[in-house]
């Protein structure tokens, strides 16, 4: 076999992953990931962060493997992420790719437009989360944060919880609306714009913060007993939603210990004092594999801490390419042509 006929890589891109992984396939696939981090079917994952020399933003490589069926899969994500873009430049915050190669043999499968993929297995992780933080009969959510990731935010929570009414809270309030009138309908359920979020989550039994603040903006104050809280938004060392006090006085779960303790809520709460990383309930992994629990009472506020990892970009990544050779989507090339 030549080496061209051998290595045909798949062009994907950011409609094809729209087309080919919807959230319930996304679900499923980070919901396998977390169980694969149990079983060893997971390799550990990796991240580097490097900020831009022009300043303004910066970029982080997360990577992992993932064995699949008969396959192992490995996946390494370029992410960009330059705040101030849609507002300067008309551009997207995050733009980036997703390498996915075969791991038992180098072959470079795919190269995939990672800003469908990041927003919707952050999502997902969300939902595999909420199916076992949140109570079971939580009926009232709000979205902090109502960009693209906010809109996945409430579709994940929509299909895991009997979500009836949200609250959509955004520094602009143009977003907020545009959110209630893009997925009111498609929800079937009420969605509010507010112009406060502590009000809106006094009043809601799930909260999700997905937004880019430095400084946070919930505090524990802020929370009535029984909240799950997702929050999304740190994924950078200066990123910061949550007070400290949040994380000391609720149950926390995080994807990752040694992530979240230097980029997360986590890593401001252990700088703050107010938590050990003793004090962590677990990771994700080991609530969905049930080596720890999940929600024990009706009162406990559980704090969900997500950074991102690479063994969701993995699962979500395979997913598309699956689905992708079953219909004939892409455009193969041969890289080493």
């Amino acid at each position: 076999m030549s080496v061209a006929t051998a290595v045909r890589t798949l062009l994907l891109t950011a409609s094809d992953v729209a087309e080919l992984l919807d959230p319930d396939r996304c679900y499923a696939a980070v919901e396998d990931a977390f169980r694969g981090q149990a079983d060893g079917r997971a390799g550990p994952t990796g991240i580097l962060g490097y900020p831009s020399p022009s300043g303004g933003g910066g970029f982080h490589v997360k990577a992992a493997a993932l064995a699949l069926g008969r396959r192992g899969y490995f996946a390494a994500k370029v992410n960009a992420n330059f705040p101030e873009n849609r507002r300067r430049l008309g551009l997207p915050a995050i733009q980036g790719i997703v390498a996915l190669f075969d791991s038992a043999d180098g072959r470079p499968l795919a190269l995939i437009d990672s800003i469908e993929i990041t927003s919707l297995r952050t999502a997902a992780a969300t939902a595999v989360a909420a199916r076992r933080l949140a109570k079971p009969e939580s009926r009232v959510a709000t979205v902090c944060g109502c960009g693209k990731q906010g809109r996945a935010q409430l579709v994940a929570l929509s299909r895991v919880l009997p979500i009836e009414r949200a609250f959509a809270f955004d520094a602009d309030g143009a977003a907020a609306r545009a959110l209630a009138e893009e997925l009111s309908g498609p929800l079937g359920i009420e969605i509010t714009p507010v112009a406060e979020a502590a009000r809106a989550v006094l009043s809601s039994d799930v909260c999700v913060t997905a937004t880019p603040a430095r400084a946070a903006f919930l505090r524990r104050a802020d929370l009535p007993p029984g909240i799950f809280v997702a929050a999304v938004g740190a994924d950078s060392a200066d990123k910061q939603e949550l007070s400290p006090d949040v994380l000391a006085g609720a149950t926390v779960v995080v994807d990752s210990i040694s992530q979240c303790a230097e980029i997360g809520e986590l890593h401001h709460a252990l700088a703050a004092g107010f938590v050990e990383r003793s004090d962590v309930h677990g990771e994700l992994w080991e609530v969905v594999s049930g080596r720890k629990p999940g929600r024990r009472t009706a009162d406990e506020v559980v704090v969900f801490d997500s950074t991102g990892i690479a063994v969701e970009d993995v699962a979500a990544a395979a997913a598309v390419y699956e689905r992708a050779l079953e219909l004939g989507r892409g455009t193969a090339c041969e890289l080493a042509a």
